[in-house]
């Protein structure tokens, strides 16, 4: 759906719509002076006057104005025109990687280590910087005809909490998607990095069988399998992983916090160490 009547916003004239999503939509969007292009991401009509849509708005902005790492978006202004609140972003690729996934597991296979690093690697980024993201998911990654991978989406993001702050921490608002949630997260626990661990092996889970570790018929079904069900391992869906890759990925996805890896960077080194295909999946069309 367009924005009724309008084609500019601020100084940004609306080129085309790239994605709508439940409370937003995503723009291609040229400067005042036509010479450069960004994405616009604007508050549909329905939530502009929603108080609390427009603070996570202006939370991502907070949260990603000063990160500067090429495997993360830039985001480079939050403002409100009129009553149409949007945030300025680089401009990359079109599409998702749950898009890309979508399309079929075949026409990605071949480049899954290229994409997983990548992931891995802005994930780290957002670690060290002291942000907790809360909604790892494949459609938290853009990626581009190159295969080349940004994180994004930081409205739920919150800083990771220490020293005496983690003694009391209390309870967490119970806010993510539900094929990717931790269990912490599920009950409303402290959260940290691990929790967004276990988002990041549930998308590697979905990356490489085209499906999330876990798949119900309601909503509680669902987030009972996360808390309670025997985690999936990825070598019994695809026969092509190595028993090694498919441990660190259930490693990531352990029920208890104090069994996943420490930190992505620890993900990182598992992921040099380990190899991921037994045989390595050819290109479609079979050349590189």
């Amino acid at each position: 759906m367009a924005i009724v009547g309008r084609n500019q916003i601020g100084p940004f004239q609306l080129v085309r719509l790239v994605r709508s999503g439940q409370t937003t939509q995503v723009w291609v969007a040229l400067d005042g002076s036509h010479t450069q292009r960004f994405a616009l991401k604007v508050l549909k009509e329905d939530y502009r006057k929603d108080r609390s849509q427009v603070s996570q708005m202006r939370h991502e902005y907070m949260v990603g104005k000063d990160l500067d790492d090429e495997r993360v978006i830039h985001i480079y202004d939050f403002n409100i025109d009129g009553i149409v609140p949007y945030l300025v972003l680089e401009l990359f690729g079109s599409r998702n990687l749950k898009q890309t996934i979508n399309d079929g597991y075949r026409q990605i296979a071949h480049k899954a280590p290229q994409i997983i690093e990548q992931a891995a690697a802005g994930l780290n980024y957002f670690h060290q910087q002291g942000w907790v993201h809360r909604d790892i998911k494949p459609d938290n990654y853009l990626i581009d005809d190159d295969f080349q991978v940004k994180l994004i989406d930081f409205s739920l993001s919150t800083k990771r909490k220490s020293g005496l702050k983690r003694l009391f921490r209390g309870r967490s608002k119970v806010q993510g998607t539900r094929s990717f949630m931790s269990p912490e997260q599920i009950r409303g626990g402290g959260l940290d990095y691990r929790s967004d661990i276990y988002g990041f092996g549930c998308t590697v889970f979905d990356l490489l069988t085209g499906r999330p570790p876990f798949t119900a018929e309601s909503a509680d079904e669902l987030l009972s399998k996360h808390l309670k069900a025997p985690v999936p391992l990825l070598a019994n869906t695809n026969h092509n992983i190595t028993e090694e890759f498919s441990g660190l990925v259930a490693q990531m996805m352990a029920k208890d916090q104090q069994e996943r890896p420490e930190s992505m960077e620890n993900v990182l080194h598992g992921l040099a160490q380990a190899q991921i295909f037994s045989e390595p999946p050819m290109p479609p069309g079979g050349n590189e």
